[in-house]
């Protein structure tokens, strides 16, 4: 795809994509049609505007989908935003299970990004609800106390690196599981790093 706002790393994960394809690179025409900038980032094609991200493609078993950064701030008339858990606050997608649903809705989308940068352009910002204080899974509490350093370099990271890393070593019902998940992201944590990056 020749334009100046396309990245080669994007065109690499789609050509190897080996499902939904076809519902990216029509995602991706869209998008750039409304003249956002595309980068590579958390391994999905997102898309910027002045710096700024406004929203990503990714793929998943059942659907593809568009991911409104600050989806959560847009009008949605067309009822088409789905709010992806609980646990997501701003973001919200639009799902489509395959290409002539997404062509069907090319004008209502573009709308919507259209709508999405205007939101970045005003300033909005999305008012985040306090979080909870974080019930650390047993397993995460046993190497604090083992290891103090660990948990100050825990305690060191953002808020949501902590909050995604005790759902993750919280989510198994086995220990064992629990406590490998804790052992191999100890290194990460140590380096200030969140779980996914």
């Amino acid at each position: 795809m020749e334009n100046n706002n396309t990245s080669p790393k994007v065109d690499k994960i789609i050509n190897n994509l080996q499902q939904w394809k076809e519902g990216f690179d029509v995602l991706r025409k869209i998008i750039l049609d409304c003249e956002l900038k595309e980068e590579l980032k958390w391994g999905c094609p997102c898309y910027i505007y002045q710096n700024s991200n406004i929203v990503l493609i990714h793929g998943f078993k059942e659907y593809f989908a568009i991911l409104f950064f600050k989806g959560v701030l847009l009008n949605d008339a067309d009822k088409i935003l789905v709010h992806q858990t609980e646990n997501v606050q701003a973001a919200r997608q639009v799902r489509f299970t395959n290409v002539q649903e997404l062509l069907e809705r090319t004008a209502i989308l573009k709308s919507y990004i259209y709508e999405a940068i205007e939101v970045e352009r005003a300033g909005l910002k999305v008012e985040y609800k306090a979080s909870k204080e974080l019930v650390y899974a047993e397993e995460l509490q046993n190497k604090f106390n083992e290891n103090p350093a660990f948990k100050s370099a825990f305690e060191a990271l953002t808020p949501g690196r902590q909050r995604a890393y005790n759902l993750y070593f919280s989510n198994p019902k086995q220990s064992k599981t629990r406590e490998a998940r804790v052992e191999k992201y100890i290194q990460n944590i140590l380096n200030g790093k969140g779980l996914n990056d």
